[in-house]
This record gives structure tokens, sequence and C-alpha cells, in this order.
């Protein structure tokens, strides 16, 4: 399965019901090929998956650490991003499920990974936290293209704006590899 077929609310939806089954074991998980995690009521991390071991660039600690997986946390704007703040910590304060934002985890080995974070709280009958599941997906890999692809722009408009025909050959041929690059990218999700 690849990370382009992960439809995000379906696994969230899974992973909720099972979590208000409570027997029912999360192992399912380990087969999503994005990061998925839970927290209990106040933020713990209670369960993850081997997508985030793999996204966090560690082993999260089950009943320790807390809202996040990762080991430090930015906003999209590069900066430094507090685990109490991130959307996971905003999802369990505000009871309500948190969209549309980006992230960039630094692992500890000092590399980065930027994703889309899907928390999702699980409410009881009194509207009360009990729980909550995030879905983390990966888009380090789309940023690439993204800027391969304007990369290769630059590149055809250079081209066209030079007398120097060997130049713009050179140009012509580099925003084809630039385009194939991104195209290798788009294919690997």
């Amino acid at each position: 399965m690849h990370a382009a077929a992960v439809k995000p609310e379906e696994i969230i939806a899974a992973a909720v019901a099972a979590m208000r089954q409570q027997a029912t074991p999360l192992d399912f998980l380990d087969d999503v090929p994005a990061a998925v995690y839970t927290t209990d009521g106040a933020g713990r991390i209670t369960y993850f998956n081997r997508a985030c071991v793999s996204l966090a660039g560690r082993t999260p600690v089950t009943g320790q650490d807390q809202w996040c997986v990762t080991w430090k946390l930015y906003g999209e704007d590069g900066e430094y991003m507090p685990h109490d703040r991130c959307p996971m910590a905003v999802a369990i304060a505000e009871r309500r499920a948190v969209r549309g934002v980006e992230a960039v985890a630094e692992r500890p080995d000092g590399s980065r990974i930027s994703f889309r974070p899907f928390p999702t709280p699980l409410l009881d009958e009194q509207g009360e936290v009990v729980g909550a599941v995030n879905l983390l997906l990966a888009t380090t890999d789309r940023r690439q293209a993204e800027y391969l692809r304007t990369q290769a722009q630059r590149c055809r408009r250079l081209a066209r704006s030079i007398d120097d025909s060997a130049a713009a050959v050179t140009l012509l041929r580099l925003a084809e590899d630039y385009e194939e690059k991104a195209g290798s990218l788009d294919r690997l999700h």
C-alpha cells in the first residue's frame, strides 16, 4: 500500500472504533504505511505503529511521552513548537479534530521530515476526552517534487531568454532531469 492510498479519515475512524471497544487490539495499524499513534485522555502515548518509529527516528515511550512521538517539533514557519502546543495537544485541549496544518519533525540524528497531522480526540458520553488518535502523513517528498518542478520551470524560462544555443540545450536537459526526479518522487507515493 502506498502513502497516496492512505485515506486518513478511514484509518482514524477504524482506530477510534477499536479504541471505543477497548478489547480490540490496535495491531491492524502496524500495516498502515503512515505513522499512527494513540494517547490517553491526558495525551500520554498508549500505542504507536512501526511507521511512527520510522518517521520520528526514535522509539516513543508509551505512558511517558506526551502528545507527540517526535523528538523535536517545528511549525511550518520553522519556529520551534513545544510538544504541549503541538496539534495533538490542541486537539485534546479543545476537544476537536485538528486538520489542515503541517509541521516538521526533527529526529535525534538531526534530520527533519515534514508531515501533516490528523489528531482526533475520543470523547465519552459526557464530552470528556478519554483518548485520541493521530495519523502523520509525510510530505517531505511532495515538497521536494514541487521544488524540483519549480527549478525545471526556471531552467526552461532561462533557456528561452538566452541567445546561446549550447547553453539553452544544457538548461533544457537540466529541466528534464529535474522533472524526471520530481516524477520519481511522485511514484514513491
